[in-house]
């Protein structure tokens, strides 16, 4: 898909570097860096007074930390890899007003299946911290990756102020301590890591604290047995340092227990190399950008499966479809069959399995749908529908593989309906174990869905919630995402977006194409040179709701992909937007690819050092900011920690806006990684800003 125009690019290459190199704000991207962190300094100093000053801060911030904090939130199985259910515990990561880090702690699994939890505490986060003073937070990269079926020994990740980067400790959960150095733990310094137990003494590793590629990432896996240095530790694949990176993950229990070494030699193409019982690594039998989830057995008496998605089509398999494959323990793995085609309309936005039966979370027009599929006796497939409530989102929290186990916890919640975790066995009606408290009544408000026609004319799907009642035009927080094939489905409402509809404003959500809304379709049609599909459905949208009557002022907001969908939005339609909240964002597309992990997405956006950067350079927020246009006045906010998408792109397109004259607002949080916020306080605190903001430049 490269374009023609690459013998040109040679020509103009020189001067763009020169360009880049002129570029007064370089010194931004010195994260720490003394004068970039006096930078940062003074920007907070000067514009979070102005929107904590604005009225009603202080109480959005309380009600925001009460709810968050509220002790009847669902504790959902969490924090223990692959599952956080066995077959006798539950597992989960909790956080309150007790416990501003964390507590990882466990229930046993009767108990919590009663609706009754009984949780007893493994780690608290807030301890270790006060005892080490390293800043720590539970990493959400990680997390505990545990060694089924007992889940008696997981090494924990631990991340500096929540970045991606982990320190790795063993952990026993049975004695509730770090196993010491004495007894031969296992221990990895902080670094972008994944790890999986091959067995006891065992470990399978991809650490970037060795060789790393381009991306930041891993570029070796690894065999470490206890008890030796890992300098000793057996290489099994090292990879290019071009690639993106290398990926390790385990499967299962006992001796149906899988490994595989992934190998993404972009970020959506690479090779699933399994391993064997003799540690020979064997690829898969997939197409190079094949989306690979897990492997199960299904008991069917074929022994363990993969399972995986199909980007493209496939041997007569349509793009989209679910697949699987059978993995011996030694020799070659099955051919590909096909398991679920989606229509049209449908997307598979999530899959898991038990040890019967697999299940999907199968999108129809963004509505979700829950479908069980069993292996029938002449090998086929059959389908049958696991009825959920009308007219919710649902995600598959977790899913029991014990042997002959056929249950799954799922959540369903909607804009306006608490979320609801509920369990599904052997595909009947799922039972409500827990539900959320209702922050608001939610007859106050209305939901509807509707369609915009992109300058295309491609069919855009857009929720909007309203005050119910509500006529004429309303001030409008718009939010999107648009990328990595990552869906924008209903969720209950945050506190901000509470807040804001309390106040008489309104919120509508855009399924704009980049997402998976539709599979990977709906996907492809915003990769690279057609990254600006995915901003004509975002305008597209907008200009609906101003045309229809729908919204007076609209404030576009996106965060990481759409932090760079908003920075985009207000560059390149300031007659259209009112305002912008630009979080964690991409923004200098001309550097993005040499900042952190941003050589990971070049096959999202493409590579600017090439003839790409044709495309790239017309929407790339940081070059588009122009002298004497009159944008609305944006917000940007970013985190010092994040090592994901570099601070210095929010950095720097505040400063370049502040050169040229034009108002913004500025909040850098020093925690919180990519997340932006690393707990519950600092999270209500953002959120009180975000009302702030949308009050100050909606209303008036």
């Amino acid at each position: 898909m490269r374009s023609i125009l690459a013998a040109l690019m040679v020509a103009i290459a020189a001067p763009l570097a020169a360009a880049a190199d002129a570029d007064p704000y370089l010194w931004l991207e010195e994260i720490e860096g003394t004068r970039a962190l006096e930078w940062v300094r003074a920007q907070n100093a000067r514009f979070l007074p102005e929107l904590e000053s604005t009225p009603g801060f202080s109480e959005w911030r309380r009600r925001a930390e009460a709810i968050l904090e509220d002790p009847r939130r669902i504790a959902y199985p969490t924090g223990a890899s692959p599952s956080g259910v066995t077959r006798d515990r539950v597992f989960n990561f909790w956080r309150d007003r007790d416990n501003v880090r964390g507590v990882w702690r466990v229930s046993p699994r009767a108990a919590f299946d009663a609706g009754a939890p009984e949780w007893e505490p493994l780690l608290s986060v807030d301890a270790l911290d006060a005892e080490e003073q390293g800043n720590w937070q539970w990493s959400g990269w990680t997390g505990a990756v545990c060694l089924p079926p007992a889940f008696d020994r997981c090494l924990v990740g631990l991340s500096v102020g929540g970045r991606d980067a982990t320190d790795i400790r063993e952990f026993d959960t049975r004695a509730r301590r770090f196993v010491p150095a004495a007894e031969g733990a296992f221990r990895l310094p902080e670094a972008k890591q994944t790890v999986a137990f091959v067995h006891d003494d065992l470990l399978l590793v991809a650490t970037a604290a060795g060789p790393t590629t381009s991306s930041g990432y891993a570029r070796e896996a690894r065999l470490w047995q206890r008890g030796t240095p890992f300098a000793a530790s057996r290489v099994l694949l090292s990879a290019p340092e071009t690639d993106m990176g290398v990926w390790v993950m385990g499967f299962g229990n006992g001796s149906n227990r899988r490994h595989v070494v992934d190998q993404r030699v972009t970020f959506w193409t690479g090779t699933v190399h399994h391993l064997m019982a003799d540690f020979r690594l064997v690829p898969a039998p997939l197409p190079p950008d094949a989306d690979f989830r897990f492997i199960a057995d299904i008991g069917d008496g074929a022994g363990p499966r993969a399972f995986a998605l199909l980007r493209t089509a496939f041997k007569g398999i349509p793009a989209g479809s679910l697949v699987s494959y059978t993995v011996p323990d030694a020799g070659s793995p099955g051919p590909v069959e096909r398991v679920f085609t989606p229509s049209e309309t449908q997307a598979i936005d999530g899959v898991v399995a038990t040890s019967r039966a697999i299940y999907l979370n199968l999108l129809d027009n963004v509505s979700a749908r829950l479908v069980r599929l069993s292996r029938e006796a002449d090998g086929g497939w059959a389908e049958a529908d696991v009825p959920i409530p009308a007219n919710s989102a649902l995600s598959l929290v977790a899913a029991d593989t014990a042997e002959a186990s056929d249950t799954l916890y799922v959540n369903v919640q909607g804009f306006t309906e608490p979320a609801r975790l509920m369990k599904a066995s052997d595909g009947g009606a799922p039972t409500v174990l827990a539900s959320a408290p209702a922050f608001f009544d939610a007859e106050r408000f209305e939901v509807s869905q509707r369609f915009a026609t992109s300058r295309d004319g491609t069919r855009v799907p857009y929720f909007i919630v309203r005050p119910r009642g509500a006529k004429g035009p309303l001030p409008t927080h718009y939010w999107a995402y648009g990328g990595f094939e990552i869906a924008v489905l209903p969720s209950y409402l945050s506190p901000e977006n509470q807040f804001w509809l309390e106040q008489g404003g309104q919120l509508v959500i855009a399924n704009i194409r980049g997402g998976g809304e539709f599979g990977p379709r709906w996907h492809q049609a915003a990769l690279r040179e057609r990254r600006q599909n995915s901003y004509d459905d975002l305008h597209a949208v907008a200009e609906t709701l101003k045309r229809e009557g729908l919204a007076s002022r609209i404030a576009v907001h996106g965060r990481s992909n759409g932090g760079l969908m908003a920075a985009v939005a207000y560059t390149q339609r300031p007659d259209l937007y009112d305002g912008a909240l630009v979080g964690v964002p991409l923004a200098d597309m001309r550097r993005y690819h040499l900042l952190l992990a941003g050589a990971s997405w070049m096959d999202e956006y493409g590579n600017p050092d090439t003839d790409d950067w044709a495309f790239i350079r017309k929407y790339s927020p940081y070059q588009n900011i122009r002298r004497g246009v009159r944008y609305p006045r944006v917000f940007f906010y970013t985190s010092t920690k994040d090592d994901r998408v570099h601070p210095g792109h929010a950095r720097k397109m505040a400063a370049r806006m502040a050169e040229f004259g034009h108002p913004i607002y500025y909040y850098e949080n020093v925690d919180g990684g990519h997340a932006g916020v690393a707990n519950l306080k600092e999270n209500a605190y953002r959120a009180a800003l975000f009302v702030s903001y949308l009050t100050r430049e909606l209303k008036k």
